[in-house]
C-alpha cells in the first residue's frame, strides 16, 4: 500500500529541485520580410551581431542582442510563420529614457516622442501598454515603469522603451545585484547620489563618513525592490 505521506514528500522534493533550475529566457523571434533590410536597421541601432547563418537558398538565421540583455533576437528566411511586422509590443527596459531616446535619433532612426499612459483600459493609442491612452511627455512623478517611447523596424515589428529605475517587490532575487552596462551603474550611482543629499540635510547637513554603505545600501535595495534608505 502506498504511503501517501511519503509520496507527498517525494514530490515536494522533486518540486524542490525543479525550482532551483533557472529558466532563462533566451530568444525572442520576430518577423521580417527583408532580411537584409531588418539586418541593415538592427546594425544601426548598434546591437550585437551574433549571428548570421546560412543553408543554401531556404534558411536564413541572424541573431542580434540589444546592449546589456541578457535575451536576443532572432530573423531571417524560414525560420517563423508569423506575418512580417506582426511582433508587437517588445519591451526594452532602459534605465535613462530620454538617453536612449536620444541615442536612437543620434543614429537616425524615427522614435516617438516621451510619453506616460494615464492608466485608463481604453482608446487604441498603444495596445500594448497597461493603460491604452498617451499623455505627453514622462511621468509627472518620474515614477518607475511609467514613462515609454516607441519606435518600429522596417516591417513595422514594434518596439517600447520603458524606463524602469527602481523595481516592484519580488522582481529582484535581494541576494543578488548585478546591472547590465556601465551607463546602468553610473544611473545608479546618480540616483543614490542625489538621494544621498536629502538625507545629508536631514542629518543637519553634516558629511556622512559613512556614505559609501549607504549608497551600497540604497542601490541594492532600489534594485530588489525592497524599502529604501531614509
Amino acid at each position: 500500500m502506498t504511503n501517501l505521506k511519503d509520496e507527498s514528500r517525494s514530490n515536494d522534493a522533486r518540486d524542490a529541485s525543479v525550482a532551483r533550475v533557472d529558466t532563462k529566457l533566451e530568444i525572442v523571434v520576430i518577423p521580417v520580410s527583408d532580411v537584409d533590410r531588418a539586418k541593415g536597421f538592427y546594425e544601426r541601432l548598434a546591437w550585437r551581431l551574433d549571428a548570421d547563418f546560412a543553408s543554401g537558398d531556404d534558411f536564413r538565421v541572424i541573431q542580434f542582442t540589444p546592449p546589456g540583455s541578457g535575451c536576443s533576437v532572432i530573423f531571417g528566411k524560414n525560420v517563423t510563420a508569423a506575418a512580417p511586422g506582426s511582433a508587437q509590443g517588445l519591451y526594452l527596459i532602459v534605465s535613462d529614457i530620454e538617453a536612449a531616446r536620444d541615442e536612437l535619433l543620434g543614429r537616425g532612426v524615427a522614435v516617438s516622442e516621451v510619453f506616460h499612459s494615464d492608466g485608463v483600459y481604453a482608446g487604441t493609442d498603444q495596445p500594448y501598454l497597461f493603460g491604452r491612452r498617451r499623455v505627453s511627455g514622462p511621468d509627472a512623478e518620474h515614477g518607475s515603469y511609467r514613462s515609454f517611447a516607441s519606435f518600429s523596424d522596417p516591417d513595422g515589428n514594434g518596439w517600447l522603451f520603458q524606463e524602469i529605475t527602481t523595481r516592484l517587490p519580488g522582481r529582484i532575487d535581494s541576494a543578488t545585484t548585478a546591472f547590465a552596462s556601465a551607463g546602468d551603474l553610473a544611473s545608479a550611482f546618480r540616483r543614490a547620489e542625489a538621494a544621498h543629499g536629502e538625507h545629508e540635510k536631514r542629518t543637519g547637513g553634516q558629511r556622512d563618513e559613512n556614505w559609501p554603505d549607504w549608497y551600497a545600501a540604497y542601490m541594492v535595495a532600489e534594485q530588489a525592490g525592497t524599502e529604501l534608505p531614509q
